[in-house]
């Protein structure tokens, strides 16, 4: 696929869900993204299941690791769902060779913010993840998971939203969004602006793929350079050409499947270091 013909067929369908009403509009968001999802891999187990109230769904490798990762969805904080990002998540548990627990947190405008973040807080209470990993606002909410651990695990961001999210420090409009989409967003969601807590880094190893057109990777990249200036260890890499929300086709769009492998293999570095540090 080129990354043209997604651009056309996701900003079609966004268009019209703009005319529907939430519900109706997620499950149509939901349906779409499944389209650009592969099949699952070969042996993997999948289970719904229901954590202190909090719905999740298990991604179980046919050949499986000891630890599991906590995946995060985004869809700015109103849609998106363990069915929209059903297909990354199943990639990331192959990669990894790992249970990953995808969360179906609440959203907005049902419930703020900060509920969200207690959903997700149940789950990782629950399950004691060896990695936080989400994109978009699954990212935030990784993030903001994270910065009270004494000891966070690797965090894995795909074009998360970081810093104040303001107009002087988003990058230019792009395809699917736009600065006005991300200023809506912190204002229907105010307590994403992080520009005091985004300064210290939310973990010592952190795992970051953005794509170049895209308003959210100027801020990103300065977190980025933050963050190692404070001591992390962070891997960055930026997919060429590619656009926010792309992580649904990544098996389709060869340079975002050659980053995304590059992220999960980066990230599978990591949690093997850490299980063999001593």
């Amino acid at each position: 696929m080129h990354i043209d013909a997604f651009i056309q067929r996701f900003s079609a369908q966004l268009a019209e869900m703009e005319k529907m009403p939430f519900p109706q509009a997620r499950r149509a968001y939901d349906s779409l993204c499944r389209t650009f999802a592969p099949s699952d891999p070969t042996g993997m187990q999948i289970k719904n299941g229901t954590m202190e109230g909090v719905d999740v769904r298990h991604f179980i490798p046919a050949q499986r690791r000891t630890g599991c990762v906590l995946f995060i969805h985004g869809g700015g904080f109103t849609i998106g769902s363990t069915e929209s990002h059903h297909g990354p998540a199943a990639s990331l548990a192959h990669a990894l060779g790992r249970e990953v627990v995808s969360v179906n947190y609440r959203l907005a405008p049902e419930v703020a913010y900060p509920d969200m973040l207690a959903d997700c807080q149940t789950v990782l209470e629950a399950i004691q993840p060896i990695a936080l990993v989400g994109d978009s606002a699954g990212g935030r909410l990784a993030i903001d998971l994270a910065h009270p651990l004494i000891e966070a695990p690797p965090l894995g961001l795909i074009y998360p939203t970081v810093g104040e999210l303001s107009p002087g420090c988003l990058g230019e409009d792009a395809p699917l969004l736009s600065r006005d989409d991300i200023l809506g967003v912190r204002q229907r969601c105010p307590e994403i602006s992080a520009a005091q807590r985004d300064l210290a880094p939310p973990a010592t190893g952190i795992e970051i793929l953005t794509v170049e057109h895209d308003p959210l990777t100027r801020p990103i990249e300065t977190a980025v350079a933050n963050w190692q200036e404070a001591g992390a260890s962070v891997g960055y890499r930026c997919a060429p050409q590619m656009v926010h929300g792309v992580l649904h086709a990544h098996a389709l769009l060869p340079s975002m499947k050659s980053a995304w492998q590059d992220f999960c293999q980066a990230l599978h570095r990591r949690l093997i270091d850490q299980v063999n540090r001593p």
